[in-house]
């Protein structure tokens, strides 16, 4: 569904994407992360048809994101990190205005604006100015819009950022249905967890270049399956194992203070990178 081959991407003399190549498959819930500046807002851009690349080529559902670019964006739905309705419109007028965007007919947008509401459970807040919904709603709401053409692909940027543990995952439980309706999914997120638990294969990115892309278990899996995080005046180090016992037996041989605990995705990025996803 998604395919980039060998992409540049240049900012004056910093290169931001240095021979990107990945494909994604129809159906697949992708999850991409790097720390900050390592090419993910780039990336993105350049798949939405925001930002223009230097070299390679970038394919959605076979066709050329530069020379077909408005049939592309007709296949994408794109929920940004921060929240871009109009906050002075009803919840039901901001679909209205997307789906004429899209040239939806007003037979297809009230159809289609019924079944979105219903879909993110916002049936009842139809009427409800924007501005009076809580940060979840909103959330939800973004999502809904971005549905109302019917995507092939979902673009996520970010899409629980600020959200407080319980609602983000609620968002979570909407985007593993979105995703089982064959909607293809493009995930970036700060949340480590998040990635961990959504996604069916990570992609990691650092200074502009893929280094890893695998299940989310089968890249942990190449640390071990416990973790000891030792606290002392180098600051905090962990070592991975691959059984509880042996983990503990470690702890107990410590002089400093520390904790046994799974293995998670954050602990492969800073094995291959030495650097936090952020």
């Amino acid at each position: 569904m998604i395919q980039l081959s060998n992409i540049h991407k240049s900012y004056g003399p910093k290169k931001a994407l240095d021979g990107l190549t990945f494909r994604v498959a129809p159906g697949e819930l992708f999850a991409f992360l790097g720390p900050n500046g390592a090419g993910k807002s780039t990336t993105i851009g350049l798949l939405t048809g925001l930002v223009a690349f230097n070299e390679g080529q970038a394919l959605i559902d076979g066709l050329d994101i530069l020379k077909e670019p408005i049939k592309v964006k007709r296949l994408c739905g794109l929920v940004t990190q921060y929240p871009n309705l109009d906050a002075e419109l009803t919840v039901g007028e901001n679909l209205d205005i997307h789906g004429r965007l899209f040239g939806l007919s007003a037979k297809e947008r009230r159809l289609r604006k019924a079944e979105c509401l219903d879909y993110v459970e916002l049936a009842d807040r139809e009427n409800s100015l924007v501005k009076s919904l809580s940060g979840g709603l909103k959330r939800r709401l973004m999502l809904a819009r971005a549905l109302i053409h019917r995507p092939k692909v979902l673009f996520l940027d970010e899409p629980t950022a600020g959200l407080d543990p319980a609602i983000r995952r609620r968002v979570w439980s909407l985007i593993k249905k979105i995703n089982q309706d064959k909607v293809t999914i493009f995930l970036t997120t700060h949340y480590i967890e998040e990635a961990e638990f959504l996604a069916s294969r990570v992609a990691f990115i650092n200074e502009g270049q893929l280094i890893a892309t695998e299940t989310p278990q089968a890249v942990m899996a190449t640390l071990g399956q416990w973790a000891v995080d030792v606290y002392g005046g180098e600051g905090l180090r962990s070592q991975y194992f691959e059984s509880r016992e042996a983990a503990t037996d470690f702890l107990k041989n410590q002089s400093q203070g520390g904790a046994v605990r799974r293995v998670n995705l954050e602990d492969a990025f800073l094995s291959l990178t030495g650097r936090k996803v952020e």
